[in-house]
């Protein structure tokens, strides 16, 4: 039996200055994916790249160096590099059409607004890539989204945040040993 291989990329921003922002929550739970898996990122071309196993699948995990705007070179890079088919590749990343902590996924479909998804189509050529969306809500006055998404997660926000990541490594998990198909309906909305 050959193992399939799948990359999963978290996309946020480099610095410690956006650590712990909203946006960086793709960062979030690969870091967190990584840390179960027993899994060490090292800094690569366009990124920090991790590989390891996961039961039968084999896994890289990719956190763009590009800045979020500018993901799609990181992606496209490893893609290639790592002969990815285009259904065992997974980008994780913020939606602040959700709820903190919800979780969408989905095979394909539009950007959302969300500039690095708007990226990875551009340079991939397609927006038909599966997608886990994590809820960061949208408590922000009119014209303050950019402010409110390079912001810190709230109080409230903070005490649900492990159990949601961990939420999501599961979903992640569940995509790369079961299919989009089986993470969509045991993981979305829960």
């Amino acid at each position: 039996m050959t193992m399939s291989k799948f990359l999963i990329v978290g996309l946020g921003n480099i610095g410690e200055e956006y650590a712990n922002t909203r946006h960086n929550i793709g960062f979030k739970v690969l870091d967190a994916f990584a840390k179960a898996s027993n899994i060490v990122f090292e800094d690569k071309r366009y990124g920090f790249v991790g590989k390891g196993r996961v039961k039968n699948a084999e896994v890289v995990l990719l956190k763009p160096s590009t800045y979020m705007n500018l993901s799609g070179n990181a992606v496209r890079y490893w893609f290639n590099k790592e002969n990815i088919e285009p259904d065992k590749f997974l980008i994780v990343c913020d939606d602040i059409a959700l709820p903190f902590g919800t979780l969408r996924m989905k095979p394909g479909g539009s950007d959302g607004g969300h500039n690095g998804l708007k990226n990875i189509a551009s340079v991939m050529g397609s927006q038909q890539y599966p997608r886990l969306r994590f809820g960061v809500g949208n408590d922000f006055p009119r014209g303050s989204q950019i402010d409110f998404v390079l912001g810190l997660f709230s109080d409230d926000d903070l005490t649900k945040m492990d159990e949601r990541v961990e939420k999501a490594c599961e979903a992640v998990r569940a995509f790369c040993l079961s299919g989009i198909q089986y993470a969509m309906n045991n993981y979305n909305n829960k």
